[in-house]
């Protein structure tokens, strides 16, 4: 007979090798102590016992949250408004400042303002220019600051100006009497001049002998007392022709213009005379290549025969076109207003075979190249087209009789389209009722 053993209690489900251990040590812990030899923990034990986790006492790693009606959240809540609050009242301070005294880098010049024209037409130039510009400031400033409407005429700006600068001397427009000086394109220099003598709000200082008031002063004269001698050749300084002797035809910008009650004619004049120069200079600069101009004042003088040619905007760079080719092939302009402008006052509204055959110092049917000076005050228009002519092959043209002229390339084609306008002007003239 067998001896009986003692059944082994069941493992549990949970019964690994940690919770055995665990369960050990508390059975030993239950155990009373029979003597007072401390015990060393095992470095198994101390390895295997996790670490307490401080921030669970502390409360550090976590976001510190403050309660609403504590006075350090108000506090810290209320300086992040008045910074921010004071970063836009500053960058504001900044853009009103920039606006009223932000400075566009230009020379002192004179600015002409046409009828019509408002102050706000004269922000963009300085938005472009000026970082923080607010046109929108600039608006408020000008609605309670300026009361004065703008007048047409021609200011003074001085170098580098700001905005606020340049309304206080537009605004001193309303309280001068402004004239007006007209001149149209393909006037002349003595058209001009006479303009503004017949002008009672221009004081004359260089148009009248200074010896006889009521008498014009020469060309001569009114070239020194404008001091542009110097710009003109010697060959029409020293020339015999009086017509050509110091005449500054050509130099003064055509246009409308406004100037203030008293200004004198040298004023009016050396203004224009700097437009003009502005307009030739910015064409010469960008020229096209391989044109028979030697000099910008050359090209003045074809720009002035081409004013005088046509007053259509499409056709003037094809009647430089005309002209250019001539030059090149060595052949005479044969130009009629040249005739016109060489007889002075003989001119009678008719030139006749013997004007054309009458050799002056302008007559283009008999001489070679370019006449001495320019026969007309040319537009920057006309100068432009000067210096960039049409593609075109063309060497004649001849007015059609219906408005423009008709560009040919032969003389064949050329004399063709002369009887095409005869026949067109006799069409008209028997349809025209008796008078």
């Amino acid at each position: 007979m067998s001896t009986p053993t003692p059944e082994s209690p069941p493992e549990r489900p949970n019964d690994t090798p940690e919770n055995q251990q665990d369960h050990a040590a508390s059975s030993n812990a239950d155990k009373p102590r029979t003597d007072d030899t401390p015990v060393e923990p095992s470095a198994t034990n101390v390895a295997d016992t996790p670490a307490t986790d401080i921030s669970l006492i502390s409360g550090e790693g976590k976001p510190r949250t403050y309660k609403v009606d504590n006075p350090s959240f108000f506090m810290q809540r209320g300086y992040q408004v008045l910074l921010v609050l004071g970063l836009i009242a500053a960058f504001f301070l900044v853009m009103v400042y920039q606006t009223l005294f932000g400075r566009i880098e230009q020379p002192a010049q004179m600015v002409t303002i046409e009828q019509g024209q408002t102050y706000y037409g004269l922000l963009p130039q300085w938005q472009q220019q000026i970082p923080l510009f607010s046109a929108s400031v600039a608006k408020l400033y000008i609605k309670s600051q300026v009361d004065a409407p703008l007048h047409a005429g021609i200011y003074q700006l001085p170098e580098n100006p700001t905005i606020a600068e340049a309304l206080q001397i537009l605004e001193q427009g309303a309280k001068a009497a402004m004239v007006k000086i007209q001149i149209i394109e393909g006037k002349t220099a003595s058209d001009l001049y006479q303009t503004l003598r017949d002008n009672p709000g221009i004081k004359k200082e260089v148009l009248l002998d200074s010896e006889d008031s009521t008498r014009p002063a020469s060309n001569a004269s009114i070239a020194q007392g404008l001091d542009l001698v110097g710009i003109l050749p010697e060959a029409v300084i020293s020339s015999n022709d009086p017509i050509v002797n110091h005449n500054l035809e050509g130099w003064f910008a055509p246009d409308t213009y406004y100037y203030g009650e008293g200004s004198t004619d040298k004023q009016v004049l050396t203004d224009l005379y700097k437009r003009q120069q502005q307009a030739l200079f910015d064409a010469w600069e960008s020229r096209a290549p391989n044109l028979p101009y030697q000099t910008p004042y050359q090209a003045l003088v074809m720009a002035s025969i081409i004013e005088k040619e046509t007053s259509i905007a499409d056709e003037r760079p094809l009647v430089s076109a005309v002209f250019k080719n001539r030059l090149d092939k060595g052949m005479r302009l044969q130009t009629d207003p040249t005739i016109i402008y060489g007889m002075g006052s003989r001119y009678d509204g008719n030139i006749r075979r013997k004007d054309i055959d009458e050799k002056t110092s302008y007559n283009t049917y008999q001489i070679d190249g370019l006449p001495p000076t320019p026969i007309a005050l040319p537009s920057a228009a006309s100068i432009e087209a000067t210096l960039h002519p049409a593609d075109s092959e063309a060497l004649y043209f001849v007015a059609t009789g219906n408005g423009g002229h008709k560009f040919t390339n032969s003389l064949a084609e050329h004399n063709q389209a002369v009887r095409d306008y005869l026949s067109v002007m006799r069409e008209k003239k028997a349809q025209t009722p008796p008078q």
